[in-house]
């Protein structure tokens, strides 16, 4: 039954049923948009709620990642779309993987039986936040119209049309021994990891870049590139200087183990400050995942490399989330217009789940003139939220839910656990014990619960 409260949901993918049917669940209206098939965007086949665009994959479903906990917790709290994947979920080893076709179905056929969700199937154009409780969740392909509006809510220059990602390294994969700590002209103190080569090895370095494929692009991905954000294989191409001028320039660098300048630089910056990851500074690249794990572990240090995230380029629409979003996934100026999915900066089919998720739990209370309490900082969801409101605003990009946003163990467990398994499963047992205590203190215990007694797949 109906509390009287009302909120409006812009987008049919992924966020924005997830965030509807959340919010029918704890009563609330719901009106619920979707331009398709009015409007088409260039990447969907379908009118469909829940195309999935690219993959069919959900992510790992084994026990002890970072992909697992968060929809462990998402079950918890009665994810419709998880719900869904489950339902309808083919072999694919340790990870979640559908029907596509099925599972889009079942996603209409839960939003159908859902009495307090109404069908609108129309462009919204406009975003006055005077008009009631309203989650944007329009997905990366964004129609111009309400991009625009976006921009007029949050300011225009804190709305991005595409993702530039450097890839990132797992430091203890880093072979300390061929590198050196230090600042260009020593200035502030020694935080980056220098990886120096010299004339051959740049040489090996540019030639396997140059042969190296690139990643496979639709026509609606194609992207006008920006000189100040180039791709390392687009300098390659315009000579075989312009990266040793470019984000490989050596100098300030001086190699203080053979007191000699290196012909040219590779940059390594700390990723968090735990500094168990870091980041290929300049490195963004539109290059295929193999390409790519060949040519970098050219790189002198590197050679044995874990990548943790491989670079990137391509078109997503997506708001600067630490600069204008709390972590009720509100807008600060206009706490009525909420946010889920890629375009509120996360990345990935299950993390635009889990925020549409959260996004119809806060907006459903605040439609009922409350305010719900955020997931806490030590869980997945929590986590997931905390980067994408408290990223470093000069480089913020969207992310996947991974261990280095997750709460780190004390200082002290790291030392006595060395066991990076291990390590990794207290994270997600600390992660799980903090979100049945919100979830409690959210007045929801049945539901997690009913979700628990249903069978959670590990």
């Amino acid at each position: 039954m109906g509390s009287g409260a009302r909120i409006r949901v812009i987008g049919g993918g992924l966020a924005g049923p997830e965030a509807a049917l959340t919010a029918a669940r704890l009563g609330v209206a719901v009106d619920l948009y979707e331009m398709r098939p009015v409007r088409q965007t260039p990447a969907h086949q379908t009118a469909e709620f829940g195309e999935l665009v690219c993959s069919n994959s959900l992510k790992s479903e084994s026990p002890g990642t970072a992909p697992w906990v968060l929809k462990q917790e998402m079950r918890r709290a009665g994810s419709a779309l998880l719900r869904s994947a489950d339902a309808t979920a083919v072999p694919a080893g340790h990870a979640l993987a559908v029907d596509r076709v099925e599972f889009s179905r079942h996603i209409a056929e839960a939003i159908a039986a859902e009495p307090l969700i109404t069908v609108h199937r129309e462009e919204v154009t406009t975003l006055d936040p005077e008009d009631g409780i309203t989650v944007v969740a329009s997905g990366p392909l964004c129609s111009d119209a309400l991009s625009g509006e976006v921009a007029r809510l949050t300011g225009k220059d804190h709305l991005a049309f595409y993702d530039s990602i450097s890839p990132i390294v797992d430091a203890e994969t880093i072979d300390m021994d061929r590198v050196y700590m230090k600042a260009r002209w020593d200035k502030g103190s020694a935080d980056y990891i220098n990886c120096p080569m010299n004339r051959e090895e740049y040489d090996r370095f540019l030639d396997a870049l140059l042969a190296a494929e690139p990643a496979e692009t639709k026509e609606w991905e194609k992207l006008p590139y920006f000189e100040s954000c180039l791709p390392i294989e687009e300098l390659a191409r315009r000579g075989r200087d312009t990266l040793r001028f470019g984000p490989m320039k050596p100098v300030g660098l001086r190699d203080p183990r053979t007191d000699t300048n290196p012909w040219a630089v590779v940059q390594l910056r700390k990723e968090n400050v735990r500094a168990d990851s870091y980041n290929l500074v300049g490195f963004q690249n539109h290059l295929k995942y193999a390409d790519q794990g060949r040519v970098l572990r050219l790189i002198p240090g590197l050679e044995n490399a874990k990548f943790l995230r491989w670079g990137q380029i391509h078109r997503n629409t997506y708001i600067h989330s630490p600069s204008v979003l709390t972590e009720n996934l509100n807008l600060r100026a206009y706490p009525n217009v909420f946010f889920a999915g890629q375009i509120s900066g996360v990345e990935g089919y299950t993390e635009s789940i889990a925020t549409g998720l959260l996004a119809g739990i806060y907006a459903a209370a605040a439609a009922k003139g409350q305010m719900a309490e955020p997931a806490p900082r030590g869980t997945a969801l929590g986590s997931l939220v905390h980067y994408i409101t408290h990223a470093e605003a000069k480089t913020f990009q969207p992310a996947n839910i991974t261990f280095d946003l997750l709460l780190p163990l004390d200082e002290a467990v790291r030392k006595q656990v060395r066991d990076k398994k291990v390590r990794h499963q207290m994270q997600c047992d600390l992660a799980l014990e903090q979100f049945d205590g919100w979830w409690q203190r959210l007045g929801a215990p049945a539901e997690s619960e009913r979700a628990m007694a249903e069978g959670v797949p590990a």
